[in-house]
């Protein structure tokens, strides 16, 4: 059986896993079942997969618990789904490692969009590795290690990222001197748009800017644009291996 399509979905809710299971075997992937993080790490030692759906409130080790060592180990996209109302899960949901969320109850369809997207992110930036043999971005003393996904200080210090900051600071990168709102960035880091009350942006901004050593009350790398959104204020250039 080919292997490239095999999504993990991983929840204590059966009738959720069913559910979810069937639906995106119709859709051409094939889907094996887990109740928690046991079976998670189970299944990944006999299979491989493209990405896992991972939900936040399990028994044993949360979500949250699970992405972040499954991060210290593999790069597999994670989509989380979370419950509704409660957007501090979604940012630590990120700031884990996990690549996008989902609010609980959701569609299926829903999801399979959310797949689809992360899969073809995924995807694009392994063509970029691979064919741009690249590369490190410079920018005001630091160094951002696209290979590693870390980022190197003017005291060559190295700071780790999660999945969420290396996204959002690489898009910063490519995007020099420009405004981004934050619909823009939302699209850009997770394919789709902001909601009204969505905050998580403004928020993984705070987290990066405190990784790059930044005032809050002055940040000088990535400024603040009132009614804009936010700007990479320097000069990016880059440095292939």
């Amino acid at each position: 059986m080919d292997t490239s399509n095999k999504i993990l979905i991983v929840d204590d809710d059966r009738d959720i896993r069913s559910l979810l299971a069937e639906y995106l075997d119709q859709n051409g992937y094939s889907a094996v079942m887990a109740a928690d993080g046991t079976a998670m790490w189970a299944a990944l030692q006999e299979h491989q997969f493209e990405l896992i759906v991972l939900d936040l409130n399990l028994p044993g080790d949360d979500g949250l618990t699970l992405c972040r060592n499954l991060r210290s180990k593999s790069t597999i996209p994670v989509i989380m789904l979370t419950a509704r109302g409660e957007p501090l899960d979604r940012i630590l949901g990120l700031e884990m490692g996990a690549d996008d969320y989902l609010p609980k109850p959701f569609e299926p369809r829903e999801l399979l969009a959310r797949i689809r997207s992360v899969l073809r992110r995924t995807q694009n930036n392994q063509l970029g590795s691979n064919n741009d043999g690249l590369q490190k971005l410079k920018f005001a003393g630091w160094v951002l290690d696209m290979t590693a996904r870390h980022l190197i200080a003017p005291d060559d210090m190295v700071v780790s990222l999660s999945g969420a900051e290396y996204r959002m600071l690489n898009i910063f990168l490519e995007h020099p001197n420009r405004v981004l709102n934050r619909d823009q960035l939302l699209n850009m880091t997770h394919g789709r748009d902001a909601d009204p009350f969505d905050r998580s942006i403004d928020i993984q901004i705070s987290r990066l800017r405190q990784k790059l050593r930044e005032d809050a009350r002055s940040p000088q790398i990535i400024k603040t644009v009132r009614n804009g959104g936010y700007v990479l204020a320097v000069t990016v250039t880059t440095e292939k291996h």
